[in-house]
C-alpha cells in the first residue's frame, strides 16, 4: 500500500541523512588532523618559502609543491628538459628549484632521476 510504501522512503531516507552525518563528522576530524599535520610540518619553515607555497596553492589547484620523479614533475606530468634537470642537479639540496612548465615547487628524492 502507499503508507507502506512512504514509510519504507522515509526509512530509507533517515538512514540516508544518518550515514551523511556519520561521514560528515568523520570528514571534519580528518581535516582537523590534516590542519594539525601541515602546521607541524610547516614549523621552521622560512615565511618567505610558505608564504610562495600558500600562493602556489591557491593558483594550483591546491597543489604548490610536486615530487620531480624519474625527471617528470608530478604536478603537471611534463618531463623536465636535459638543462633544466643540468640546473636542478647542481643546486645544493636547500635551495627551492621550481618546475619551468607549472611553476610549482620541485621536491627531489631519490627517486628524481638526477
Amino acid at each position: 500500500s502507499t503508507a507502506v510504501e512512504l514509510t519504507a522512503v522515509e526509512q530509507r531516507l533517515a538512514d540516508a541523512t544518518t550515514a551523511r552525518d556519520t561521514r560528515a563528522v568523520e570528514i571534519n576530524e580528518e581535516l582537523a588532523r590534516a590542519a594539525g599535520d601541515r602546521t607541524t610540518a610547516a614549523e621552521g619553515l622560512p615565511d618567505d618559502l610558505m608564504a610562495l607555497y600558500d600562493k602556489l596553492r591557491v593558483s594550483k589547484q591546491g597543489v604548490a609543491a610536486a615530487a620531480l620523479r624519474a625527471r617528470r614533475c608530478s604536478g603537471c606530468q611534463m618531463t623536465i628538459n636535459p638543462s633544466d634537470l643540468a640546473v636542478i642537479a647542481k643546486a645544493p639540496s636547500d635551495e627551492v628549484v621550481r618546475c619551468e612548465e607549472c611553476a610549482r615547487i620541485l621536491v627531489r628524492t631519490s627517486e628524481s632521476g638526477l
